[in-house]
C-alpha cells in the first residue's frame, strides 16, 4: 500500500530508512520513508496483550515489501519513532503494578480528598476512581519542609524503614514518594529512594520531585502515583521491544512520542512513564498541522477516527494547545504538559446495540480481536464498520488493499436480528443508516463541545480529517456542523504514524518558585532558567542530538491570587532575566487571561508559581511526495459503480481509484474514492479536489 512513488529531493548517500509506528486500539499503523523520500504505508492488527508482537509483525511486512530481510531493513534504518498505548491500556484495565505511597505524615488521604475535584463537577454522585494505592498501602512518615524548602522536621528514617517493611509484606512492585514542598528541596525524597534500595530491592521508585517538581499537592500526588502505577509495564514493554529491535539489527535509540507532542528516547520515557499517557493522538495532530500549513491554514479542527476512538483537537495559530492543568486521563489528574486532545468512544469498531428500545453506538469497541463482524474473525455484534459496509460505502472485495475480503451476509443477518427487528424498522439499510447517523452525532457533539469550550464557531474553521475511518464520515460531519471545507490526506489511515516522523525530540523542565510576580528575584529566575537549559541540553545530548540543533523556549506559570490553576506564558529572550522581562511577563499574563477567560484584573498582581523550559532538537523531516497535476477529467480514474445509500435511498454511485487520480482533478458527489487503506465518501452536493501534496479538499 504505497503512496505514488514520486521522487523528490535526495537525501545524502548514506541516508537510511525512517519508520513511524503508531499502535492504536485496533490497528498498528506504519509509515516507511525510503532514502529517496518516497513513502510506503501499511497496517497490521494490534496485539493488545503484547504490543511488541504486532510491531514486529508490521516491521516484517515493511521488510517484505522492500524485498529485504528484517535484519537488513533495520540495519539500514536511521530512525524509528513509536507511539504506544501501553500506559493508557494499563489505566483502562487498571492492571498496573501493585503500588505503595509514602508521604508526609497527615497527608496520606490527599489522593482521595482530591481538593474536592471531580472530572464531572455537575455529578455529585459520581463514585471515586479505582484506587491505585488503597489506604492500607498509603503511609505517612514524620518529616516537614516549609514553603522555602527549609527543614522544619527532619526525616524520620526509622519510620521510613518501618513503612517499607509494611509495604513489602503487601508485595508492592512500585513505590511513589510525595512530600510537602519537595519540589523546592528534594533532599528528603531522595533519601527515601536510597533507603528503598536496601529495604525494597527491585521495586521501582517514583519521586514527585522528579515526576512533577511543582505545586499543587493533589496534582503532584496524582501524577506521581500514575507514573508509579504504569512505569513497570512501560519499562518491561520498552525493554522487550528494544531487545527485539537490537536482535534484528537496529542500532539506534528508539524514540517515543510524549503527551506534550515531542519525542524522547525509550530510556528517558522508561523513567518518566507518565509522559506517554494520552500521547497516542499527538502524532496525528502534529501531522495535521503540517498538512494545514501547506494549505496556508493556521486555524482548524483536527479529527482522528480510528477503530476505537474519535480524537478532536482545536488548533489555532498553526500549533495545538499544550496544557498542564485539568488534564484528566482515566479519572486521574495529570499535571504535566499535554496536547489538548478530547476523545470519545466512537470509531469503526464501536459496537451498536439496542437497549430498552433505544439504539446505542459505542463507547464499547470490538477492537482488533474479534473486530467487526465483516472481518470474519469471530465478531458477533454489529459495529460502525459493518454499518458502512451494509450502506455500500465499503467494497467487500477491496478492503485493506484487497488483502481482506469482507463478509456481507453475516453483517446483514446481524444488523437484521440485533438492530432492525428490536427497533421495528422496515429494512436493514434503515437500521445501518441509524448506526451511521448515531455515531456521526456523537462525533459532531465532540466537535461542538471542544469548540464551545474555546469560544469558537466550528463553521468558521476547516476540518482536517484522518484515521482509517475519518474519510468515510468527514463529509457528513461537515454537513451537520455547517463546516464548508474538509482536508483529507491520502495518508489519512496511517496519519498518526506519519506525524511521528514530522515532530522533534523535546524535553520539558520545570522549577517551582512561588512569589508575587512583581517581587520575583531576577537573579534567582535567571539561575533557574540556566539550570533547566543545562539539564535539558544534557538529556538531548545523551539522546544523540548536537547542541547546535537545540532550541530553548522559556515559560512562566502565573495565576491571580486565589486561583487554582495557572496559565503558562512564553518568556522571550535568552540570558539574564531582567526587570523589563518581568514587567512584560505580567502584562502578557493579563492579556492572555483576558483572551482565555474574557476578563483581566489588572489591579491585581499575579502570583508566579513556576518557571519552565521547553528544549527542542530540530531535525530533518521527510518530504511528502508530490502528485503530478493533470488537466484531464477525473473520469479517467473511474473504476466502476456500486449502490450506496444516500438521503434515504440507494444511488448508483461512481467509484474512483485514488491511486490513478491526479492533482487538480475534481470528483463530484455522490461518489466514492478508494485508496489502498481507506475510503473517501463524497456525499451529494459535495465535491473533492486533489492537490499536489496528496490531500483531498472537500467542499460543500
Amino acid at each position: 500500500m504505497a503512496l505514488r512513488k514520486v521522487k523528490t529531493t535526495k537525501q545524502g548517500a548514506n541516508a537510511g530508512y525512517r519508520i513511524g509506528i503508531d499502535v492504536g486500539g485496533t490497528f498498528t499503523d506504519l509509515v516507511l520513508v525510503r532514502p529517496d523520500r518516497t513513502i510506503h504505508l501499511d497496517k497490521t492488527a494490534t496485539t493488545l496483550k503484547d504490543q511488541s508482537v504486532g510491531v514486529l509483525t508490521g516491521l516484517r511486512r515493511l521488510a517484505k515489501h522492500e524485498g529485504l530481510s528484517l535484519k537488513v531493513l533495520l540495519e539500514r534504518t536511521e530512525r524509528i519513532v513509536h507511539g504506544t498505548t501501553t500506559a493508557d491500556n494499563t489505566m483502562i484495565q487498571m492492571n498496573g503494578a501493585v503500588t505503595g505511597l509514602i508521604t508526609s505524615d497527615g497527608h496520606r488521604d490527599e489522593i482521595e480528598l482530591r481538593r474536592g475535584f471531580k472530572e464531572d463537577i455537575w455529578d455529585p454522585s459520581a463514585p471515586p476512581p479505582p484506587a491505585i494505592a488503597p489506604r492500607r498501602r498509603r503511609i505517612g512518615v514524620p518529616e516537614r519542609l516549609d514553603f522555602e524548602g527549609k527543614v522544619v522536621e527532619k526525616l524520620d528514617e526509622d519510620a521510613v524503614r518501618a513503612a517499607m517493611r509494611r509495604l513489602k509484606l503487601q508485595k508492592i512492585k512500585s513505590l511513589a514518594v510525595v512530600f510537602l514542598f519537595s519540589f523546592i528541596n528534594p533532599k528528603h525524597e531522595r533519601r527515601v529512594r536510597e533507603i528503598a534500595k536496601k529495604e525494597l530491592p527491585g521495586v521501582d521508585v517514583s519521586l514527585s520531585c522528579e515526576v512533577m517538581p511543582r505545586a499543587p499537592e493533589f496534582e503532584r500526588t496524582s501524577t506521581t502515583l500514575v507514573n508509579a502505577f504504569v512505569g513497570p509495564k512501560i519499562k518491561k514493554y520498552l525493554g522487550k521491544l528494544e531487545a527485539s529491535l537490537r536482535k534484528n539489527g537496529y542500532r539506534k535509540d528508539l524514540l517515543l512520542i510524549q503527551s506534550n507532542g515531542g519525542l524522547m528516547t525509550a530510556s528517558y520515557v522508561a523513567d518518566k512513564a507518565v509522559t506517554v499517557l494520552g500521547s497516542g493522538p499527538a502524532g496525528g495532530v502534529i501531522g495535521a498541522c503540517k498538512v494545514a500549513a501547506d494549505a496556508k491554514v493556521r486555524d482548524f479542527i483536527s479529527v482522528d477516527m480510528g477503530g476505537t476512538s474519535y480524537d478532536v483537537c482545536l488548533v489555532r495559530g498553526g500549533k495545538p494547545e499544550v496544557t498542564s492543568s485539568w488534564n484528566w486521563h482515566h479519572r486521574y489528574l495529570i499535571g504535566l504538559p499535554m496536547v489538548d486532545v478530547q476523545s470519545v468512544g466512537a470509531g469503526g469498531g464501536s459496537i451498536a446495540s439496542v437497549v430498552e428500545g433505544a439504539l446505542h453506538v459505542g463507547p464499547q469497541s470490538a477492537g482488533a480481536q474479534p473486530g467487526p463482524i465483516c472481518y470474519g474473525r469471530g465478531g458477533t455484534q454489529p459495529t460502525v464498520t459493518d454499518a458502512n459496509l451494509a450502506l455500500g460505502y465499503l467494497d467487500p472485495g477491496y478492503f485493506y488493499g484487497g488483502e481482506l475480503e469482507l463478509d456481507v451476509d453475516s453483517v446483514t443477518r446481524a444488523i437484521d436480528e440485533q438492530i432492525r427487528r428490536p427497533l421495528g424498522l422496515r429494512t436493514v439499510e434503515e437500521a445501518a443508516h441509524g448506526i451511521f447517523r448515531m455515531v456521526n452525532a456523537s462525533m459532531a457533539n465532540a466537535i461542538r463541545r471542544v469548540s464551545a469550550q474555546r469560544g469558537v464557531d466550528p463553521r468558521d474553521m476547516p476540518l482536517v480529517a484522518f484515521g482509517g475511518n475519518g474519510a468515510v464520515h468527514a463529509g457528513m460531519q461537515a454537513a451537520e456542523l455547517g463546516i464548508g471545507s474538509v482536508i483529507i490526506p491520502k495518508s489519512a489511515p496511517t496519519f498518526s504514524a506519519l506525524g511521528l516522523l514530522l515532530t522533534d525530540p523535546t524535553v520539558h523542565e520545570t522549577r517551582a518558585y512561588i512569589t508575587s510576580a512583581d517581587q520575583a528575584d531576577l537573579d534567582r529566575i535567571s539561575k533557574l532558567y540556566a539550570d533547566m537549559e543545562r539539564t535539558a541540553t544534557r538529556s538531548l545530548k545523551r539522546a544523540g542530538f548536537a547542541p547546535k540543533e537545540i532550541e530553548h523556549t522559556r515559560i512562566a506559570h502565573l495565576c491571580y491570587p486565589g486561583q487554582t490553576f495557572d496559565v503558562p506564558i512564553p518568556v522571550p529572550g535568552r540570558g539574564a532575566f531582567t526587570r523589563r522581562d518581568r514587567d512584560g511577563l505580567i502584562e502578557a499574563f493579563h492579556r492572555t487571561h483576558e483572551e482565555l477567560h474574557t476578563y483581566a484584573s489588572r489591579d491585581q498582581v499575579p502570583i508566579l508559581r513556576a518557571v519552565g523550559l521547553e528544549a527542542t532538537a530540530h531535525t530533518a523531516k521527510p518530504e511528502i511526495p508530490r502528485i503530478p497535476a493533470s488537466s484531464r477529467p477525473a473520469s479517467v480514474a473511474r473504476k466502476g459503480r456500486r449502490r450506496a445509500y444516500f438521503d434515504g435511498k440507494w444511488h448508483p454511485t461512481p467509484v474512483y481509484d485514488g491511486e490513478l487520480l491526479r492533482a487538480r482533478q475534481t470528483v463530484q458527489g455522490p461518489a466514492i474514492i478508494e485508496e489502498p487503506l481507506t475510503t473517501v465518501v463524497i456525499y451529494p452536493g459535495q465535491k473533492a479536489r486533489l492537490d499536489t501534496l496528496g490531500n483531498y479538499h472537500l467542499t460543500l
